[in-house]
């Protein structure tokens, strides 16, 4: 089934220019133009569709859109990373609001107010569900026993890596002479996913696991996720991070 540019617009709440903008920059060419020149677009072109907007909400711009598009070309898995994303935050909203609500009842005489109850849903520091849910119990369970594993003078060792990792993305970052292709990027995404792979449990760390969808879907996740942003300074830096690392993956076998 075919709808016309017009009727794509309203079902997207969008409108026709932007079709047409991005059918012109190549990021979504109509099924069909027809004899009169009206652009329609069929089911393929939909989910298409729908990959831009989903991408556009995560803020990354044309260009890096087209990118990803191109780079994972299995749409089915490509919306099952954007699916963990809309699901954890969602998870995270009902968490805040329930919070809030809870406050609001002690406030009116409702009930107790609970300190442990007033924050829940806004501790960044406990993943251990959200692991589970995307990667499985057995995944969790081998990263926390490497994690205790490696001892205290372990631990502080890798937090130290991961730290100075971090602090030369935020440089690189804020270099003006430095863009995400660049070669100092370039080997910073290099480190990065070399910090990845040395992570069991992680698809990275697996023999032939998916390294570059893990890595592509985190990159999305540091920009889209303000516990990641936090962890290079905010959205700026988390938004080289993640164009950086797209870039790298390019260039992985």
């Amino acid at each position: 089934m075919e709808r016309s540019i017009q009727q794509v617009a309203r079902l997207a709440g969008t409108t026709s220019r932007t079709l047409r903008h991005y059918n012109d920059i190549g990021l979504l060419p109509p099924s069909r133009i027809g004899h009169n020149g009206y652009r329609y677009y069929d089911e393929a072109a939909l989910i298409r569709l729908q990959r831009v907007l989903l991408l556009r909400e995560l803020g990354l711009g044309l260009p890096q859109i087209h990118q990803v598009i191109e780079a994972e070309a299995d749409e089915a898995a490509a919306l099952e990373t954007h699916l963990g994303l809309l699901r954890a935050e969602q998870d995270r909203l009902a968490r805040r609001i329930a919070a809030v609500q809870h406050t609001i009842n002690s406030l009116q005489g409702r009930g107790k107010l609970m300190a442990k109850n007033m924050f829940d849903g806004f501790d960044h520091t406990v993943h251990r569900d959200e692991v589970e849910q995307r990667w499985g119990k057995e995944a969790y369970a081998r990263s926390d026993a490497w994690w205790r594993g490696l001892g205290k003078d372990g631990q502080e060792d890798w937090k130290l890596r991961m730290k100075d990792l971090g602090n030369d993305w935020i440089a690189a970052a804020r270099d003006t002479g430095t863009t995400p292709d660049s070669p100092q990027a370039q080997d910073l995404a290099r480190r990065h996913v070399q910090w990845l792979t040395g992570i069991p449990g992680t698809p990275a760390a697996e023999p032939g696991g998916d390294t570059k969808g893990y890595v592509m879907g985190l990159a999305e996740m540091y920009v889209a996720d303000e516990r990641f942003a936090a962890n290079y300074g905010g959205f700026e830096v988390a938004s080289f991070v993640r164009d950086a690392l797209m870039i790298h993956v390019k260039t992985m076998p």
